[in-house]
């Protein structure tokens, strides 16, 4: 049986052999913001910048302050960045009452306890796609998973960062992510501050840095 994979294109400094940034649509964007809810959403809303290991308060930082006009809108930002742990409802008692004093016929306790009503889930509309994101726009997810909308300036901004002076050395590499490859993306975001290099560019023993090689393309601008 064929695994779904999602395709994810990486612009990579081939003299410092590190992932400038990944470009890639929807699904890989929710696989990343759904990190989120492993849950580890509390303690990176508790923890410092500083306390902060590996990117994850970065891709945090990147769902909190995303403008709803890229989010999809049946999706609720709060349910990764303020996750509510669920009650063990095993032995809940099933009644409520108007009255703070009443007396749960079940138990015998006060029924004192505030119980919050929600509206029904909203249904999807034709146009929803389900996930976090819309699908009509491209991402930039950079090496340490800011994750923002694709745009030529986004892409100067980032090249002069880096101090890119000679564009050929930058070259484009396209992978297939699938259940391995998540696996490392998983642990190089919990350890590292290069993640997509860390995760995608691991050199083997004896590997030359003359690239070229199957999926490697040399950027012309």
């Amino acid at each position: 049986m064929a695994t779904n994979t999602v395709s994810l294109k990486l612009l990579v400094d081939s003299t410092s052999q590190r992932v400038l940034f990944a470009e890639s649509g929807k699904y890989f964007v929710d696989f990343m913001f759904n990190i989120l809810s492993l849950p580890v959403g509390t303690v990176t809303r508790l923890l410092t910048k500083e306390q902060m290991v590996g990117s994850l308060g970065n891709l945090y930082d990147s769902l909190e302050n995303m403008d709803d006009t890229y989010i999809q809108p049946t999706a609720n930002k709060d349910t990764l960045l303020k996750p509510i742990v669920p009650e063990n409802a095993a032995n809940l008692c099933l009644y409520v009452a108007n009255d703070s004093k009443s007396i749960c016929p079940s138990c015998n306790n006060v029924m004192n306890q505030i119980a919050t009503v929600v509206n029904p889930k909203k249904k999807g509309s034709p146009t929803d796609e389900g996930g976090y994101v819309k699908g009509v726009i491209t991402y930039m997810i950079t090496d340490d998973l800011a994750v923002r909308p694709m745009s030529a300036i986004s892409c100067i901004t980032l090249l002069n960062k880096f101090n890119i002076k000679d564009v050929g050395v930058l070259e484009e590499k396209t992978i297939d992510i699938g259940i391995d490859e998540g696996v490392k993306l998983l642990k190089a975001s919990l350890q590292s501050r290069t993640v997509l290099t860390d995760a995608f560019l691991e050199k083997k023993a004896g590997e030359s840095d003359a690239s070229n090689s199957s999926g490697v393309h040399s950027i012309v601008i």
